[in-house]
């Protein structure tokens, strides 16, 4: 090891080590009371004090070190192993300068090659304004760094348990936007019996579903049964619908993205598929994914891993993967429109949920269970419908399937004043939604003219419109005089 680059004629030395050996022990019983370690270097860098408290840390005794190179001891490497030269030591530099130093990031090393993070201060000693030595003090910091590692890792934690909420806050507030009144999935019918024995035989399984069907029908509400039934019940069902998002965002949305990776990435964000890890993943209408996105989905699939965009990481996943779609797959197979490698993927367990108008023979537990729902939503207290109601309803086609009848339930529970529902004959154009920006009032025009129509424009009587509309002959004149409801 070098010299302290720092000269001095041999007197000054032997002056310096006497001055100094000579001032340390003046003060012995008070270095040898503390609890930190205590080192007294001549000039040279040779030990000559060493207090109890510091044999006690580094395992040397005293008698081994006396008149010994300190840092070749205890200073010869850092933490990683790599050399740590004297002339950067902050201790023997404090003996060519006179500067004081206070150090916290080093380690020293024991006698039996062990080290222990440490905090300490190199002074420099005087007398009659002449250096004569550096005291090093220092004191054992592991349990402090311990400490800070563990409130760091904590914060982490918390940092990203924090980033998890924030994500499944979002995602939750979107879900109940897009599934506020779900359709029903009620019915007894030989297809809706066949239905729910395949999710029973399926639900306890990580196989792959593919639930078909027109829109409308409830494939929805067949991935939250058969999540509710696995042995994932207590994890999260995470849904995406694919038609929703442009091929560039949803490729953010599966798989989330990190901060600054697109134009408008202002924070990194989880994809649907890390938010439903140990969950299961439903991706509704996935023939609308671009055949760039079948091939990651695939990927992911085989490998249950991906990438942020953004980033180079992997990360590892463990999902239950439900798919659902209105295509016939198979067709869009042949035309190019969809990866047959998928296809056989998804197509594990299929699922087909039947039209409306394939069970009828399910409208009365249907117009149950949704009018059920409706009072919920609407305080309202509507115990049924009439008889002539639910003929109109099953000679109906229902091209919009059981959420139509939702929507056409929920219309004329708005409109109804009585707690029994009274419904038209119906035509498509009758069901079709209103316009968005139409009024309520509007549609109560609309409905109170066509029952007029339908019974001629008579108003009482057992055969009057206000008999068919639940209200008294008087209250619908009133009505028809609010709205301007005459007769052509």
């Amino acid at each position: 090891m070098d010299k302290p680059t720092l000269r001095v004629s041999s007197k000054k030395q032997s002056n310096s080590e006497q001055q100094l050996t000579q001032f340390l022990p003046e003060n012995k019983l008070i270095l040898n009371a503390v609890n930190e370690g205590i080192y007294g270097f001549d000039l040279n860098g040779h030990a000559v004090f060493i207090n109890p408290a510091a044999e006690k840390m580094t395992g040397w005794d005293s008698a081994e070190l006396l008149g010994k190179n300190i840092h070749d001891c205890h200073h010869h490497s850092h933490a990683d192993g790599s050399h740590y030269p004297q002339e950067d030591c902050p201790i023997y530099n404090t003996l060519n300068d006179g500067i004081a130093r206070e150090v916290s990031h080093d380690v020293f090393w024991r006698k039996d090659g062990s080290s222990f993070p440490v905090h300490y201060t190199s002074t420099p000693v005087y007398r009659d304004n002449q250096l004569i030595g550096v005291v090093a003090i220092f004191r054992d910091i592991t349990i402090q760094k311990q400490t800070e590692d563990s409130l760091r890792q904590a914060l982490e934690q918390v940092q990203a348990l924090s980033e998890k909420l924030a994500n499944e806050n979002h995602y939750l507030l979107s879900e109940l936007a897009n599934h506020n009144g779900d359709v029903s999935l009620s019915g007894d019918s030989p297809k809706m019996q066949q239905v729910a024995q395949q999710i029973k035989l399926v639900a306890h399984t990580d196989s792959t579903v593919l639930i078909s069907g027109e829109n409308g029908t409830g494939k929805e509400l067949v991935a939250r049964n058969l999540h509710q039934l696995s042995d994932r019940a207590d994890k999260p069902l995470i849904s995406v619908n694919c038609a929703s998002f442009s091929p560039s965002l949803l490729e953010s949305e599966l798989f989330g993205h990190e901060k600054g990776a697109f134009t408008g990435a202002a924070t990194r964000r989880k994809g649907r598929f890390e938010l439903a890890d140990n969950g299961t993943l439903f991706l509704d209408e996935v023939a609308e994914l671009s055949l760039e996105a079948q091939s990651k989905l695939l990927r992911v699939i085989q490998e249950q891993a991906f990438e942020r965009v953004g980033s180079s990481q992997t990360i590892k996943v463990n999902i239950r993967l439900i798919a659902a779609t209105h295509h016939d797959l198979s067709k869009r197979v042949e035309q190019g429109l969809f990866r047959m490698d998928l296809y056989y993927r998804l197509n594990v367990f299929p699922i087909h949920v039947p039209p409306l108008r394939d069970r009828l023979e399910d409208l009365p537990l249907l117009v149950s269970d949704i009018l059920s729902d409706i009072n919920k939503k609407l305080g309202k207290k509507i115990t049924g419908i009439s008889r002539n109601s639910l003929q109109h309803l099953s000679a109906y086609s229902w091209p919009g399937n059981v959420r139509e009848l939702q929507n056409l339930l929920e219309r004329y529970s708005i409109l109804a004043l009585g707690e029994l529902l009274q419904i038209p004959k119906l035509t498509t154009t009758a069901t079709a939604p209103h316009s968005d920006d139409m009024r309520l009032s509007e549609i109560e025009k609309q409905h109170i003219e066509s029952v007029l129509q339908r019974f001629n424009w008579r108003i009482s009587g057992p055969n009057g419109a206000a008999n068919a509309l639940g209200l008294p002959p008087s209250t619908l004149r009133s009505r028809m005089h609010k709205l301007a409801i005459t007769r052509p």
